[in-house]
This record gives C-alpha cells, structure tokens and sequence, in this order.
C-alpha cells in the first residue's frame, strides 16, 4: 500500500495534499504510519514495528492501523491502485 507521492507530511504531523488543497493532522503514529508507507513497507512491516515499538496487543493494532488506512482512502491519500 503506498501513499500518494505528491502527499507532503510535516514533523509536527500536518498533511497536504495538494492535488485538492486539503490539509489535515496526524497523531505521532499516524505520521509515524505514513512514513513508513512513503518509504513502500509492507503491511506486515509496519504491523511488526508498531508491536515492537509500542505496549498494545496485535489485535489493537491491527484495528488501530486499517482504521486509520480507512481515514487515509477518505481523504484520497492512498494510491487508488493499491489494496490493504
């Protein structure tokens, strides 16, 4: 799954997408997941990191992250030839 390329993240977690004009901000993990998609990481990739990183069990973040993947396709932020 990969984010659009033309999608600009600040550090502070404030995305563009300047293909519409429309702005939002992300929490430290949501950049944090964002990131890891610019850089093309596999599902299994960032499932891994997010356990590793942070004290949830598997089943919250794998909830927590294809909600937020969910959010992502709202706002047109995921290449629309890409699948979770």
């Amino acid at each position: 799954m990969k984010i659009n390329k033309n999608i600009a993240i600040s550090d502070s977690g404030f995305v563009f997408n300047p293909v519409n004009g429309e702005s939002f901000s992300v929490n430290p993990i949501g950049a944090e997941i964002i990131d890891m998609m610019k850089t093309e990481k596999s599902y299994e990739e960032i499932h891994k990191t997010l356990i590793s990183k942070y004290n949830a069990d598997e089943a919250t973040i794998e909830k927590d992250y294809f909600d937020f993947v969910g959010l992502l396709k709202q706002h047109n932020l995921i290449d629309n030839n890409e699948e979770a």
